[in-house]
């Protein structure tokens, strides 16, 4: 009876695995299970273990089915290497958590070594806001979300991904190599069942970024929308994923005590990203996204 067992949820996991983007989003909850996708691996030793109990050959061959399976799909990103090289611009997105009283060292220790930094969750005059105007010499805020800038910030302007309010902006910074155009985005939130707003600031972020001629283009921001997200489709591409090219693993930022998914993004194009990573982040919830890019 065991053997069995094992044989038809390695089938079912191996199933998942390969084939969730076939799968209906049942009201919202299939994209959250594809945000802790990379997490379903935890199943092939359960399983294996569970063959070795039942001493069958048959079931520990089925266990190894998604064990294959999720070594090709994540496989690749557990080896990457970062192509590493000279850039141009190093950048960072941040939800520095609107409850949290120690904002200020976060972005501290996240900014010390970057151009540009997008926070999401600021609050006005909050220790997060005030500690980067210390540190940058341009910036822009619209709401709860901010760009901080060590080089010229020009034609901005808020923006509704349709929230109803503006959670977003669009700005030009002036590199020594040119022109960047810059959004900061911060989506609407994603919960089992409870997908429809975030679908629907994802679209409207995918309209800008394509009514947009600008050669070189960042977004950043929390997008509450995992990499492994179908949600995502709706962005990469058009726009490529720093992390996904350049990172050193899965580079998952929530939760900040043991992160599972990956929310928060720096996406591009017009630019090649030569390294990317996460950094903590003093407080919140989140844990920060940077890169570095090749302009």
């Amino acid at each position: 009876m065991l053997s069995r067992v094992v044989v038809v949820m390695s089938v079912v996991v191996a199933a998942v695995l390969a084939g969730h983007q076939l799968v209906p989003a049942l009201g919202g909850v299939t994209p959250v299970l594809e945000s802790l996708l990379p997490w379903l691996g935890v199943a092939v030793p359960l399983l294996l273990a569970a063959a070795a109990v039942a001493r069958s050959r048959a079931a520990a061959a089925a266990a190894l089915v998604p064990g294959v399976v999720w070594a090709v799909m994540f496989g690749p990103t557990l080896l990457r290497t970062p192509p590493g090289g000279p850039h141009d611009l190093t950048v960072g997105t941040v939800n520095v958590g609107v409850r949290n009283n120690a904002s200020g060292d976060a972005v501290r220790a996240i900014a010390q070594d970057l151009d540009l930094l997008a926070a999401q969750e600021l609050t006005t005059g909050g220790p997060a806001a005030k500690q980067l105007d210390t540190m940058f010499r341009y910036h822009y805020t619209v709401s709860t979300v901010g760009l901080w800038s060590r080089y010229p910030i020009s034609d901005t302007r808020p923006l509704d991904v349709g929230m109803g309010w503006p959670r977003a902006l669009r700005a030009v910074v002036s590199t020594p190599k040119g022109k960047v155009t810059v959004y900061v985005m911060h989506l609407a939130s994603a919960r089992p069942g409870h997908t429809a707003s975030r679908d629907a600031s994802l679209a409207h972020a995918r309209r800008l970024v394509d009514a947009d001629p600008s050669r070189r283009l960042l977004l950043l921001g929390d997008l509450n929308t995992a990499t492994t997200d179908r949600g995502m489709h709706g962005l990469t591409p058009p726009l490529t994923d720093a992390q996904a090219v350049a990172g050193d693993g899965f580079g998952f930022t929530w939760p900040a005590r043991f992160p599972v998914t990956r929310p928060d993004h720096i996406l591009y194009r017009g630019m090649t990203a030569t390294e990317a990573g996460v950094a903590p982040a003093t407080g919140s919830d989140h844990r920060a996204a940077v890169a570095s890019l090749r302009l």
